[in-house]
């Protein structure tokens, strides 16, 4: 039998489901269950609200950079000692990748895993309307299961009585609780999104989170719809593990970079890194002196930098022995943030520019524009990590732009035109044993990436080379 799971999802972004899906996990978790937490699509915050909530880890499911059998995969490896697995949509159920397809979806995602969808109104406008909403929802696609409804920012208990008289009269779907309008139930958010948890204590406020949904929501039913659906078998599981370690002792060491300044990093790539034989370690450009001991390759994860700028300038010692692993032929990967931090300064939204590592020429500069979207990407050129014309999907999410890069560099990568990428682009670049871009990678898109990336820090540490 598989693990009792749903969904929380909502008709759009900003219905509350980060709250509820955190306060929720963190019920589950307080009643000694063993919670395992995912989030629908490319998001890194997010996750790390849930690993504080079930006191673990946050893991993504996306259906647009994976394949089915890869999510399912994903999924149970994450799930298989779990009591209940909560999974957190993104944007509305049925967002996906265009107007006619929700790949990558919330809705997506439940048809995989056979899981009910719990969904999340923001009635603070609402009275018997809730009712056409909820219906429309509940019909649009049956092969979704809607089990039931949660209110969010309801005016009191009276208002949230009439909301449910009407979903629950006119529709017959539980509404099984609801939160009120609470300004401590909100959370600060920035240019990206919410903060990190890396970045800042929200201890109490998960518990704020924990404490109303236990107060005015009826957990002990939601758990029994996720375990109605243990009796569903999960959508396109292959048997073949890719997690499955292939080397019984590490070959390579690689540094990874973990700070409140860069800490948007699948689980999963790590995982993949250490099944192919990955030593990892992890290391902060804003404390530490030097790399790790005996490291022979870094990977560099997306980040704020921006927002630690100054604090990044000054580790000077750090700067310098980038510059000098780049230099020697070391293997780097950065995205985004660790493009940034790579390049020879960033400017961040005040003007100000901040010294940098300096291994990349040019500047990474702070803009209004957001860049954001799914990306298909084909590489350019070989490398220690990519073969010519192999593609890969990614995402982007950032705010900066790369100014003076010189015009000879190769690219990384051409973006390939889409749905959401009408024109075909170039992007990062590859110098030297330096692979750098502002597009996330989910390694299990193509898991010969992490095999790739450990044999070229192996080959370095054993021949000073990765080519």
């Amino acid at each position: 039998m598989s693990t009792p799971r749903l969904i929380v999802a909502a008709p759009q972004s900003g219905s509350g489901k980060t709250t509820i899906a955190v306060g929720l996990m963190a019920a589950l978790r307080r009643r000694g269950l063993t919670v395992a937490a995912f989030k629908v699509g490319p998001d890194y915050i997010d996750p790390s609200y849930h690993g504080l909530a079930v006191d673990g880890a946050g893991h993504n499911l996306d259906s647009w950079m994976l394949t089915p059998a890869q999510v399912t995969a994903s999924f149970c490896r994450r799930s298989q000692n779990a009591d209940v697995a909560v999974v957190e949509g993104m944007m509305g159920l049925f967002d996906g990748i265009s107007g006619i397809d929700d790949t990558g979806s919330a809705a997506h995602i439940a048809r995989l895993l056979a899981a009910p969808v719990l969904l999340v109104i923001d009635a603070s406008a609402l009275a018997r309307s809730g009712a056409a909403l909820v219906q429309g929802f509940r019909d649009f696609d049956l092969r979704v299961k809607l089990a039931g409804v949660l209110l969010n920012r309801v005016g009191g208990p009276g208002h949230a009585q009439m909301v449910a008289d009407a979903i629950e009269s006119a529709v017959g779907l539980p509404v099984l609780g609801y939160l009120p309008d609470d300004a401590q139930l909100r959370l600060p958010e920035r240019h990206l999104g919410l903060i990190p948890v890396a970045e800042a204590e929200r201890r109490a406020w998960v518990d704020r989170a924990r404490e109303q949904v236990e107060q005015s929501v009826d957990v002990e039913r939601i758990l029994a719809v996720a375990r109605l659906a243990q009796r569903e078998g999960i959508v396109g599981k292959d048997s073949f593990d890719p997690f499955a370690p292939q080397q019984p002792t590490p070959v390579a060491r690689i540094a990874v970079a973990q700070d409140a300044a860069f800490n948007f990093v699948y689980a999963d790539n790590l995982d993949l890194l250490r099944a192919a034989g990955a030593e990892i370690v992890f290391f902060s450009p804003l404390a530490d002196p030097a790399l790790p001991p005996g490291t022979e390759a870094v990977y560099l994860c997306g980040g704020f930098p921006e927002i630690y700028a100054q604090r990044l300038a000054e580790n000077h010692s750090l700067l310098l022995a980038m510059r000098r692993a780049a230099a020697d032929g070391m293997p780097i990967y950065a995205e985004c943030g660790g493009l940034m931090w790579l390049a020879d300064a960033i400017v961040d939204g005040e003007g100000a520019r901040h010294g940098m590592a300096g291994v990349l020429p040019g500047a990474s500069v702070m803009t209004p524009r957001l860049t954001i979207g799914y990306r298909t990407a084909k590489a350019r050129v070989d490398s220690w990590l990519w073969r010519a014309g192999e593609e890969v999907r990614g995402h982007e999410f950032h705010h900066s732009v790369w100014e003076g890069r010189p015009a000879t560099s190769e690219a990384a990568y051409e973006f390939q035109p889409g749905a959401i990428q009408p024109e075909s682009l170039l992007d990062g670049v590859v110098q030297g044993n330096v692979v750098a871009s502002y597009l996330h990678l989910h390694f299990l898109a193509l898991p010969v990436l992490a095999e790739r990336f450990v044999r070229a820090a192996a080959k370095w540490a054993a021949t000073g080379s990765s080519q």
